[in-house]
């Protein structure tokens, strides 16, 4: 069994460390904190990001960046988008040769419009990097709920090697080696998670869900085909997958803001309320740019943008998408 370390205490690392714990792998978080780390160690909870789970004892917690990366194997990035360069720039001079990163954030870096493995494989050239995604939320993998995602990484025998050390009868793992496709696809499903939860707000019903669905993961498609992705990694688990149970689920944070909006709260109020990080809203602008960038035509993505930053009500929203120049699909 490897030596693996989660950066990052949120939802999602706190339950791949749970599940690697419980597989018989050596698993310490590290944070930022003190106060979670005690939280970890002392109270084995972590009530903010997964209230009721226990934390096994095997787990090992720490704020100390050598110690938590030295001798690491497989280091697992579990930071918001946003936080994803800054965190990297802190440990990019004590990270060794051929150490495995594997990035579980999904977003766009706002500004350079990267694609967050391309930020890690900036600063850390030395490092061998991942990206895990698919429809998981952290709160079933937490509690042992039959899970299927994917490992990509331009190396397929790294890939392979990260599947085989995390998979287990409740977390199975394909392999995949287009970067491009994976990320564009788990960046932009939590724009369309957020159009899903507007329309749920609005009180609108499954034809509407299931029309925003279905056009929205056209527009990934188009956009992730232009960068260089191939079409059928949309069809696949970080695709139509993870599109899935983003616009349905209540566990979806994205999902979550967009019914707030969509019944009239303001962007502040909505992310107050949420409490968590809602990385829809942090993606948007930068997915606008790039279609822009590649000329790709991606109205709900840009429709979305105009609700979130320019003050357009969701209502007149739906409204414009909907008399939209007729076309073919």
């Amino acid at each position: 069994m490897k030596k693996v370390t989660v950066i990052g205490s949120g939802s999602w690392g706190t339950a791949l460390a749970i599940m690697l714990a419980k597989e018989g792998h050596k698993v310490l978080i590290w944070a930022r904190r003190e106060d979670v780390v005690e939280e970890l160690l002392q109270k084995r909870t972590n009530e903010k990001y997964l209230p009721g789970v226990t934390i096994p004892p095997e787990i090992q917690a720490t704020t100390d960046r050598k110690a938590a990366v030295e001798g690491a194997e497989i280091i697992i990035f579990a930071v918001p988008s946003r936080a994803v360069r800054s965190t990297l720039e802190d440990f990019a001079d004590i990270l060794q040769k051929g150490q495995i990163l594997v990035n579980v954030a999904k977003g766009l870096e706002d500004g350079t419009l990267l694609r967050l493995s391309e930020v890690m494989e900036s600063i850390a050239p030395q490092c061998e990097i991942c990206v895990l995604s698919g429809p998981s939320h952290a709160e079933e993998v937490a509690r042992n709920i039959p899970t299927a995602c994917l490992i990509a990484s331009k190396n397929e025998a790294v890939a392979r090697l990260v599947q085989e050390e995390f998979r287990n009868p409740r977390f199975r793992l394909y392999t995949n080696t287009d970067l491009v496709g994976v990320e564009i696809g788990a960046a932009l499903k939590n724009i369309m998670a957020l159009a899903a939860g507007m329309s749920d707000g609005l009180g609108f019903g499954d034809n509407t869900k299931a029309a925003l669905m279905t056009r929205g993961i056209a527009e990934m498609k188009r956009l992730g085909i232009a960068m260089g992705g191939k079409a059928e990694t949309f069809a696949g688990l970080s695709g139509i997958g993870d599109l899935i149970v983003t616009c349905t689920s209540m566990h979806s944070r994205n999902r979550r803001a967009g019914i707030l909006l969509g019944q009239g709260k303001s962007l502040q109020e909505t992310l107050d309320a949420v409490q968590m990080v809602v990385e829809g809203v942090n993606t948007v602008e930068a997915a606008c740019h790039l279609a822009e960038k590649y000329g790709v035509s991606m109205p709900i993505t840009e429709t979305i943008n105009e609700v979130l930053f320019h003050g357009l009500p969701a209502e007149e929203a739906v409204q414009e998408l909907m008399t939209r120049e007729s076309k073919a699909e």
